[in-house]
């Protein structure tokens, strides 16, 4: 098998775990969980305070494995989502593997668009050492490439 087929080739598909969404009216504000949300074309999630503010980062995931090996970094029992400030929690799928791929979640096709990195935010969320811990584990960025609903147990694939 070339190269670019193993890049394309998942062992299954993954499974949307935990939804959220931040209604606003500032960065820092509350962070609402679902059990569905709705994305709109180059837009992002609608009720969302940053929906169509930004062209690359419309969207944001995480993956449920690296959400445990931060909590295991961090010693603690387990990280509530809400503390990362990501949209969406997957498991079963290397989200890093995406890399400027379309992916079919729910109704939603989605891009990677790059790496989310963590912010300040995630010490004071986290406790001493949340930074360092959420590097190479802060999940990916996204653009909707077609609308569509995601709900809590849909699954993620290659479009």
């Amino acid at each position: 098998m070339e190269i670019k087929e193993l890049m394309q080739t998942f062992a299954h598909a993954g499974k949307v775990e935990w939804l959220s969404y931040r209604p606003g009216p500032t960065s820092r504000g509350e962070i609402v969980e679902v059990d569905e949300i709705e994305v709109s074309e180059k837009k992002g999630i609608i009720g969302d305070r940053y929906k169509g503010s930004s062209k690359k980062r419309q969207v944001t995931l995480i993956q449920a494995e690296h959400i445990e090996a931060v909590s295991k970094m961090l010693q603690k029992e387990s990280i509530d989502p809400a503390l990362l400030r990501r949209n969406i929690v997957v498991s079963g799928l290397n989200l890093l593997a995406l890399n400027n791929l379309e992916f079919k979640i729910g109704d939603a096709i989605l891009k990677m668009t790059g790496y989310c990195h963590p912010c300040s935010r995630m010490e004071q969320n986290l406790g001493t050492g949340g930074y360092n811990a959420m590097r190479g584990h802060g999940g990916i960025t996204c653009i909707v490439i077609k609308s569509g609903k995601i709900k809590i147990g849909d699954s993620v694939s290659l479009a």
